[in-house]
């Protein structure tokens, strides 16, 4: 299923952590933080909202750095996504 994000909504994929690190205790998949790095999946097309212009800065395909704590978590066909205004999103990783 495609998602096509409505205004300044962007759907992104949450990247997985790659670095392991050593240490004497262990935490469960789901009490450890989940990384704010993301890939973007597919961008609304922004245009005038609350009577201001927002034009889209990323595009599909980019990684950036979100807010920990912004956008709503989805399940789509076993893939989890998470949906974010373009304001919550702080830079673009290059």
């Amino acid at each position: 299923m495609k998602l096509r994000p409505l205004f300044d909504k962007i759907v992104v994929k949450i990247c997985e952590q790659t670095e392991e690190k050593q240490g004497s205790f262990f935490l469960p998949s789901n009490a450890q933080e989940k990384s704010e790095v993301a890939e973007v999946i597919s961008v609304g097309p922004g245009g005038m909202i609350d009577g201001k212009e927002v034009k889209m800065q990323v595009k599909e395909g980019d990684k950036v750095l979100f807010a920990r704590y912004s956008g709503s978590q989805f399940k789509i066909d076993g893939q989890e996504v998470v949906i974010i205004k373009q304001s919550d999103i702080l830079a673009v990783v290059e």
